[in-house]
């Protein structure tokens, strides 16, 4: 216990967590979908933090492109050819062995969303497309959970927070999933590994808030540009006619009948 205390008395020392939101903290389960640039920056802040549980879900195996942006990787993983959900869950346990971490390491899907999301209280975009992202969004309204879209590409991203039955959601925001063909990627235009702990951050401090009971919060998109070092910031408003949260008619994932 003293150890504990000892490791995270610079976190207790803050007014907006203290021992309380340090207990909280610890009872607390975290999906993250997709284990890449965004997810193993988010894993990282996370285990660091003390969180108690984490659900690591990612297909992909470690390759040398990925090594300048996502931070829980290194040379050795290349050479294994290891699964990135493995791969983190070994340097995690490092960091903190603690942190109870369970690793999927498979496709987000259809068939498998809800029940890799089941035990998570919140879950975080690590992404990088956006029909994994409706997925998300519609597995996190069937459930209740909370969520936290994240997306980065070149300098720029950006961050909004999603609660169920309360506010927007992504499809309020983005009416019809983009296609994908015609959307730029981390591939064509690069992107800054800075920008990638630029979003991560922030998505980790939301979801640090709503581990500490701070949900009537404004819903905002925030636009991020790390080479210009500027915050944009909007107001979302709910669709009050939005096909997903409030029709309930999802096309990305259809809820098991009872």
């Amino acid at each position: 216990m003293a150890d504990t205390f000892s490791r995270f008395a610079r976190q207790h020392a803050l007014k907006v967590i203290g021992p309380q939101g340090q207990k909280r903290l610890l009872e607390t389960t975290v999906a993250i979908v997709g284990c890449g640039a965004l997810g193993s920056a988010q894993a990282n802040l996370l285990v660091r933090a003390g969180i108690g549980k984490l659900i690591l879900i990612d297909h992909d195996t470690v390759q040398a492109v990925d090594l300048h942006r996502q931070i829980l990787f290194d040379q050795r993983d290349v050479i294994e050819e290891m699964p990135k959900v493995l791969a983190a869950k070994r340097r995690l346990n490092a960091i903190d062995p603690q942190t109870e971490i369970l690793a999927f390491h498979t496709r987000f899907s259809p068939q498998n969303a809800l029940e890799l999301v089941a035990e998570a209280d919140l879950i975080l975009d690590g992404t990088d497309n956006f029909p994994t992202r409706f997925l998300i969004n519609e597995a996190a309204i069937i459930t209740g959970k909370p969520w936290i879209y994240g997306g980065v590409l070149s300098v720029q991203g950006s961050v909004m927070t999603v609660l169920p039955n309360q506010g927007p959601c992504l499809c309020c925001l983005v009416p019809k999933a983009p296609d994908c063909n015609k959307l730029p990627t981390c591939k064509s235009d690069g992107v800054l590994n800075a920008a990638v702990m630029w979003v991560a951050s922030l998505q980790v401090a939301k979801a640090t808030k709503l581990i500490l009971g701070h949900t009537n919060e404004q819903v905002l998109l925030h636009g991020l540009d790390v080479w210009e070092g500027t915050v944009r910031t909007i107001q979302i408003s709910k669709n009050p006619d939005c096909p997903c949260c409030v029709h309930k008619n999802f096309q990305f994932l259809q809820p098991p009948l009872h």
